[in-house]
C-alpha cells in the first residue's frame, strides 16, 4: 500500500466512515485511495466551510468524528470559521490537509503557506507527518485525540510525496480515555448548596443536555426546587414532551444579569461560567458575581451524567422528574413573524427530528414554544461564526440515516455557505431549510439600537439585504433543491408539511 491508502485504511479501522472533501492537486493520491480502499463515503462540498460545518453536524449527531479532506493552507483557511464553531461545541473532527511535496517546499510555490499557524487556533491536536511510514500511526493518534472527551479537533498535515510512497507500516485503533469522573467532594459541595432551599441555578451544558443527563437534572430539580438553565448556545440538546425543559440562559447581558439576580447559588454541570458575548461598557464580562456561591460539579470533559446521577442520589431524589408536557402549539394564522414561524415549525415537526437553529433573531423564542413538541434533538450555532446552519444540517442528515432534519436559517448567515444546498441535492438528503427572510442583518440593527446609534446611510447599507433582495427560491432551485415561498403562516404550514412528506432536500423562503 502507498501512504494515502494507509491513511484511508487506518481511518476506517478507527471507525471513520465519511469524508467531507474539497480536494486539490496535492490530495489526488487520497482521492484515488478512497476508491482503492472502500469503506468511507466521500461527500463533496463546493466550499471548504461546507465541509467543516458538515463534519460538525455529523459529529454532533453521531458523537464520533468525520474526516475532512482540505487543500493546503488556503483551502483549510476557508473552513476555519465552522471549525471555530465545532471547537466551541466540543465536536470530534479529524482534518487531513494535503501539503506540497516535502522536496518542493523550498521553492516557495504560490500556494505555500504556514499551515500550522492557521490550524493551531482551531485544533486541539496538530501534527505534520514526517514520513510515509508514520502516516498510519499519525492517523490513529489523530482519531484517538478527536474522540477524547469532551470531543476535540485533530489536524494532520500530509505532504504529497509521502502519500505516494510505499508504506509498509499499519496501525490499530488506540484506546480512548473515558470522561473524567468527578470527586465525591465535588458532589458533596453541590449537594450542600441544594440542601437548604436557597434559590439555586443548575446551569447545564455539554452532555448534561443529552437525555440521560437531563433526566437526572429533572430528578434533582423535582426534589430540591432548583432552576434548570441551559447554556445560551447548546451544541446538542434533547427536547420535547417527556424530557426536562431547562430555560436558556439569555444572550443579552442585561437579561442575563436580571436572571442571575434571582439566585444566590450557581452549580455548573458541563457548562462554563457565562460571559458576555461582547464587551459592553459598564457591563462585567463575567456575569456570575462574587456574591454568588458557586460549585463546579462537572467541567467539560468530566463525566457529567455520572455526576448528576450521583448528585441525584445525594439529595435523595426519587424517580419523579420535572418534564415537559405534550403540548404542541396551536397553528397560527396570518402574516408571518418570527413567533409565528416558530409556532408553525413546532406544531409540525415530527418525532425524532433534528432541529438545526441558525435563525438568530427570528428564533429567540423557539425553544420555549417547542418545549412540548414530540421529542426531538436541538442543535445551535455555538461559536458565533455565522454560516453554520446549511453545512451542519447537511452533515446531520448524513448521520441521521433518513430521519428528518429541519434547518431554521437566517437569510444573512445563509448567504455565507449556500453552496451546501448543492451537496444536499447531490446526496438527496432529507433536509428542510426554513429560510427566515427579513432581508437584513437584524442582529446588527439590534446592536446599533442597543448602542444608542441612529443609523445613517452607511450604517443602514451595511445591515440591509434588500437592495437587491436575494431570491432564495431561485437560488435553491439553481442548486437542485425544491423550493417555495411562504408569505403567511398558512402557506408556511402547507409547504412545510409537504416538504416533510417528500424525500430529498427542500427550502421554504419564509417572508418575515
Amino acid at each position: 500500500m502507498n501512504g494515502a491508502e494507509r491513511i484511508i485504511q487506518t481511518a476506517i479501522a478507527c471507525g471513520i466512515d465519511v469524508c467531507f472533501a474539497n480536494p486539490g492537486t496535492t490530495e489526488m493520491p487520497l482521492v484515488a485511495a478512497l476508491d482503492s480502499v472502500p469503506g468511507i463515503r466521500a461527500v463533496l462540498g463546493t466550499f471548504e466551510g461546507v465541509c467543516t460545518g458538515a463534519a460538525d453536524g455529523y459529529g454532533r449527531v453521531t458523537r464520533r468524528p468525520a474526516m475532512t479532506l482540505l487543500h493546503l493552507g488556503p483551502g483549510f483557511a476557508n473552513g476555519i470559521a465552522n471549525l471555530h464553531n465545532a471547537k466551541r461545541a466540543h465536536t470530534p473532527i479529524v482534518n487531513i490537509i494535503g501539503e506540497h511535496a516535502s522536496w518542493h517546499l523550498g521553492a516557495d510555490p504560490p500556494l505555500h503557506s504556514d499551515i500550522e499557524s492557521l490550524a493551531a487556533p482551531v485544533s486541539h491536536w496538530l501534527r505534520r507527518s514526517t514520513s510515509a511510514e508514520t502516516l498510519a500511526s499519525d492517523v490513529a493518534e489523530a482519531v484517538a485525540a478527536a474522540c477524547t472527551p469532551p470531543g476535540h479537533i485533530a489536524t494532520l498535515i500530509v505532504p504529497n510525496d509521502f502519500m505516494l510512497q510505499t508504506a509498509a507500516s499499519d496501525a490499530q485503533p488506540l484506546p480512548v480515555p473515558a470522561a473524567t469522573p468527578v470527586t465525591d467532594d465535588d458532589v458533596a459541595r453541590a449537594a450542600a448548596l441544594l440542601a437548604d432551599g436557597e434559590a439555586t441555578m443548575l446551569l447545564l451544558g455539554g452532555h448534561a443536555l443529552h437525555e440521560a443527563g437531563l433526566q437526572q437534572a429533572g430528578r434533582i430539580a423535582a426534589v430540591t426546587g432548583c432552576a434548570l438553565i441551559c447554556e445560551t448556545f447548546p451544541a446538542r440538546m434533547a427536547r420535547g414532551a417527556g424530557i426536562p425543559a431547562p430555560s436558556r440562559f439569555p444572550y443579552f447581558p442585561e437579561q442575563g444579569l436580571e436572571l442571575l439576580a434571582k439566585f444566590k447559588r450557581v452549580i455548573y454541570a458541563g457548562a462554563r461560567p457565562p460571559v458576555t458575548f461582547f464587551g459592553y461598557d459598564g457591563v462585567p464580562s463575567h456575569l456570575v458575581s462574587d456574591a454568588h456561591q458557586t460549585v463546579m460539579l462537572a467541567a467539560p470533559g468530566d463525566d457529567v451524567v455520572d455526576a448528576l446521577t450521583r448528585l441525584a442520589s445525594a439529595v435523595n431524589a426519587t424517580d419523579a422528574s420535572q418534564v415537559a408536557d405534550s403540548s404542541p402549539p396551536e397553528m397560527p394564522t396570518g402574516k408571518l413573524d418570527g413567533d409565528k414561524l416558530c409556532r408553525v415549525i413546532a406544531a409540525l415537526q415530527p418525532e425524532g427530528a433534528f432541529i438545526m437553529d441558525e435563525g438568530v433573531t427570528s428564533t429567540l423564542n423557539y425553544l420555549d414554544i417547542a418545549a412540548g413538541a414530540p421529542p426531538y434533538t436541538y442543535m445551535r450555532i455555538t461559536g458565533g461564526a455565522i454560516g453554520m446552519g446549511i453545512p451542519a444540517s447537511t452533515g446531520a442528515a448524513i448521520a441521521a440515516d433518513g430521519r428528518p432534519v429541519i434547518n431554521i436559517q437566517a437569510d444573512g448567515s445563509g448567504l455565507y455557505t449556500l453552496q451546501g444546498l448543492w451537496t444536499q441535492a447531490r446526496e438527496n438528503l432529507n433536509v428542510t431549510t426554513v429560510l427566515c427572510n427579513n432581508r437584513s442583518y437584524r442582529i446588527l440593527q439590534f446592536e446599533l439600537m442597543r448602542a444608542g446609534i441612529t443609523p445613517g446611510d452607511a450604517a443602514r447599507a451595511l445591515s440591509n439585504l434588500a437592495e437587491p433582495a436575494p431570491d432564495w427560491v431561485q437560488l435553491a432551485r439553481g442548486f437542485g433543491v425544491a423550493a417555495a415561498r411562504a408569505e403567511d403562516a398558512e402557506s408556511l404550514a402547507h409547504e412545510l408539511e409537504r416538504a416533510l412528506n417528500e424525500d430529498g432536500p427542500h427550502l421554504i423562503e419564509a417572508m418575515l
